[in-house]
């Protein structure tokens, strides 16, 4: 077995691989852009603490990530530097509504009856508080739309006025906790 450097870990990733890394590399690629931020010595410093905590005190070469970014976070805490490792952040509440079946809805009232149920549809999703509001298969409800079995300029046309209008009901929601709107 080759020897690692004394300043190395064999780092575990979730897929089950495992690279040998530079304790000090891993802190970098951990906290991304704020590296600016921090004192260079102080982040040299910090890793080191904890290749020496699971290297010496816990006598392991091989760590996870979501371990090493845990210790480092408390090492960091310690230190009076208010951080978050991107593994403890929860993830972003997402609502999704089928555009599909907001046409299907309107039965025979067709476009005028579709951009009433889609305003209603977002006034009612933003008041769940996501962060994203994701409307999905607008292709496919602008072809049940217009009736069409291939994209034509008149489909296009309606996709842009779908994208438009649901942006216009979304900026004119009053929420100082804003979501993004996605629809695709």
């Amino acid at each position: 077995m080759i020897q690692l450097r004394s300043d190395c870990l064999v780092f575990r990733l979730a897929s089950g691989d495992a690279i040998p890394c530079s304790a000090e590399m891993v802190t970098v690629e951990l906290i991304g852009p704020a590296t600016e931020l921090l004192d260079p010595e102080v982040l040299r410093e910090a890793a080191a603490s904890v290749l020496h905590y699971f290297r010496h005190e816990l006598g392991r070469d091989e760590v996870t990530v979501h371990e090493f970014a845990t210790a480092l976070e408390r090492v960091l805490r310690s230190l009076g530097l208010n951080v978050v490792s991107d593994m403890q952040k929860p993830p972003p509440r997402i609502t999704e509504s089928d555009l599909r079946h907001l046409a299907a809805a309107t039965d025979k009232g067709f476009e005028l009856a579709f951009f009433n149920q889609l305003r209603a549809e977002i006034h009612d999703r933003l008041a769940e508080a996501p962060q994203v509001l994701h409307f999905t298969h607008l292709r496919g409800c602008v072809k049940q739309l217009t009736g069409a079995q291939r994209w034509s300029p008149r489909c296009q046309r309606l996709q842009d006025q779908i994208v438009e209008f649901a942006r216009g009901c979304w900026s004119a929601e009053d929420r100082p906790d804003r979501a993004l709107l996605l629809v695709d």
